[in-house]
């Protein structure tokens, strides 16, 4: 897929990273791109993959690869989730529909963020395939349980709940920007300026991409009026007086799978398990909230070693290709949930982007497959691994 005037073939996830950067405003993609503090976590990451060297194997019977997987009694053709991105609607025109529809037709699981420009409902319009719904940590329980609720009717079957937000994360790029608000008339001016530079955004997606808010949650602020109004609300609903205690709740008002999601520590996924989740995903949340922990991929080992294979285990934060998701098998984890991937492939192309990064990633699973000796993704281990 070549890009016209930018000079730009999008090969690879970083090539599509490149060509949103030009096409979105920077707010936006600073807040696809950006991590918490100094962004330590956020390189982390991405480094802990290169440090897992791949084990070349030759003369084996690689003729037919395949890459189809089991999650949660449905056949997939990847093991790989689209993972829940807030906003998506401000990278692409509807968004959350256009990569939904994407993985749709690759077979793939879509999660939809809470905080998603498009609607529960908007989605379910658009293709009866199911999706996955995300949840986060919310004081109102009642709207919490009125979510869950309309996520069942839309023929959801599994909720991915957000646990590692009980505080918002510093993340410094979104202060500077002017996201986060807070800025002086300076800062608005440049901001200003910088949308006036991208009027192709302006009509494709803040005109034509109307309305502007955060569908699933205009019953809760019935007179918002701009993503900044929903803002202040879903910063006011953050609850950091949640526990263990409370998963209970959850579990006993969905009755699909259950996935937890930002375990980073072994007792936790432990206790994850014993309040009922069908999987957890081991995640740093992309390195937006605490910056110096650690990479979700080093602490993947000793977690699967504690599940026990009890739930299944998905492995997010860093996930760039498809030598890295062979690699988080390899580890142990069932699939990898991808977020900025897709977000920079929509943000270039829209569906046809996020179409294409996913085969990007299917193509890259299949090459490293193939020169591991491996033809089955259930045959992945750490025996595909150097030292390990």
């Amino acid at each position: 897929m070549t890009h016209r005037g930018l000079g730009i073939s999008a090969i690879s996830t970083e090539d599509f990273r490149h060509i949103a950067r030009k096409k979105l405003p920077r707010q936006f993609f600073d807040y696809i791109d950006g991590g918490s503090y100094s962004e330590t976590t956020l390189r982390q990451n991405i480094n802990s993959f290169a440090q897992i060297e791949l084990r070349q194997r030759v003369l084996r019977d690689v003729s037919h690869i395949d890459t189809s997987t089991r999650i949660f009694n449905r056949n997939f053709d990847l093991p790989l989730v689209l993972a829940p991105v807030g906003l998506a609607g401000c990278y692409a025109r509807r968004g959350e529909v256009q990569a939904f529809l994407a993985a749709a037709k690759a077979n793939i699981p879509f999660t939809l963020s809470t905080v998603g420009i498009c609607s529960i409902e908007e989605l379910h319009r658009s293709d009866p395939t199911s999706f996955w719904f995300q949840l986060y940590v919310i004081r109102d329980r009642k709207y919490a349980l009125d979510l869950m609720q309309r996520a069942r009717a839309a023929g959801c079957d599994t909720l991915v709940f957000t646990v590692d937000l009980p505080v918002l994360g510093e993340r410094y790029r979104d202060k500077r920007n002017g996201l986060s608000g807070g800025t002086n008339w300076l800062g608005s001016f440049k901001r200003a300026v910088d949308f006036a530079r991208h009027p192709a955004w302006i009509w494709n997606v803040a005109i034509r991409g109307r309305p502007f808010t955060f569908g699933n949650l205009q019953q809760a602020v019935p007179n918002a009026n701009s993503l900044s109004d929903f803002k202040r609300w879903v910063d006011s609903q953050f609850d950091a007086s949640m526990t263990w205690k409370d998963l209970h709740w959850i579990r006993e008002n969905w009755s699909g799978n259950f996935v937890i999601k930002g375990i980073l520590d072994s007792e936790d996924a432990r206790k994850a398990v014993e309040a009922g989740a069908d999987g957890i995903v081991v995640s740093n949340h992309g390195g937006r909230q605490l910056d110096g922990a650690p990479a979700s991929l080093s602490v993947l080992p000793e977690i699967v070693d504690v599940i026990k294979g009890e739930c299944k285990v998905f492995l997010d934060s860093g996930v760039r290709s498809g030598l890295d998701i062979v690699k988080a098998i390899a580890l142990g984890a069932d699939g990898c949930m991808v977020g900025r991937a897709w977000a920079y492939a929509l943000a270039a192309a829209g569906e046809k982007g996020v179409a294409q990064v996913i085969k990007i990633l299917k193509d890259e699973i299949k090459v490293a497959m193939a020169l591991t000796g491996v033809s089955r993704i259930q045959d992945i281990d750490r025996r595909i691994l150097r030292n390990r």
